[in-house]
């Protein structure tokens, strides 16, 4: 499958990523600034010259951007490289998703990561595969699962200091009530909310990783060289995901520019 986008906004900022396997020209959305002049920023610096796509999983994503990556020996296990920094969640979703071609910002998990901030450096470019109806139908009934439980462990936490007063009375009674309550409350502010039909449609004719949607920020999308992309997920890779012939971010260049800051400069 190569399906390029070339049809983009043309307010948007343009980077070309030149790689060992070809070339891949990535669109920046504008209304993700801080993850657009971000990443402006690293690659106006020349940071990515010589990072390594160090996690590629073959029908799923290719992963870059640890700058422990650009010195690494053979085998050496990679991905927890960092700039000492993240960047505020943009997550657009449904606006953005993650249908083939999508580049978004890794981070790490919310147990230890609960705002979902992104990584300052690591990105990667979905590719995914095509998703069957029946797939989208169970993945729209997680996502209103997931909804319920976040809504009730925000109602949880707000309530926290009637519970620990119903914990420390031993009133089983009233801790029961106020469960109730919270399932009702959570059950009224929250609804199912079926995929729109351009979401559904994507998923089920090109493809990507619906199950990544609304928890990972969507910045951007590859507009020309997702042969390549589709080159790199196909490397032999090893136990960690790491190719075993290194691919490599040759070099990336500012395209178009649609950042204050930079155009400023």
């Amino acid at each position: 499958m190569n399906n390029d986008f070339n049809v983009y906004d043309p307010a948007d900022a343009l980077v070309e990523i030149k790689t060992s396997l070809g070339d891949v020209v990535v669109e920046l959305y504008n209304d993700t600034p801080l993850h657009r002049d971000n990443f402006l920023k690293l690659v106006d610096k020349g940071f990515y010259d010589g990072v390594l796509f160090h996690r590629v999983i073959d029908e799923f994503m290719v992963q870059t951007g640890d700058p422990k990556s650009k010195e690494a020996s053979a085998g050496e296990a990679l991905g927890d490289g960092d700039l000492g920094y993240t960047v505020e969640a943009e997550i657009r979703y449904p606006r953005h998703f993650h249908k083939y071609g999508a580049l978004a910002a890794a981070r790490t998990g919310d147990n230890v990561n609960p705002e979902r901030r992104s990584s300052a450096s690591q990105f990667y470019i979905v590719t995914g595969k095509k998703i069957s109806p029946a797939r989208i139908d169970a993945i729209e009934r997680n996502n209103y699962e997931r909804s319920l439980q976040d809504e009730f462990s925000r109602l949880t936490a707000e309530n926290m200091d009637s519970i620990k007063r119903l914990r420390l009375a031993h009133d089983s009674v009233g801790l029961e009530n106020l469960r109730q309550d919270l399932i009702r409350r959570t059950e009224e502010a929250v609804k199912p909310m079926p995929l729109p039909e351009d979401i559904r449609e994507a998923y089920t004719t090109v493809g990507g990783t619906p199950h990544l949607d609304g928890t990972y920020t969507v910045f951007g999308q590859v507009v020309k060289g997702m042969d390549v992309v589709e080159k790199i997920q196909k490397v032999e890779t090893d136990s960690a995901d790491r190719p075993k012939e290194d691919v490599r971010i040759i070099s990336a260049k500012i395209i178009r520019n649609s950042s204050e800051e930079l155009k400023n400069k």
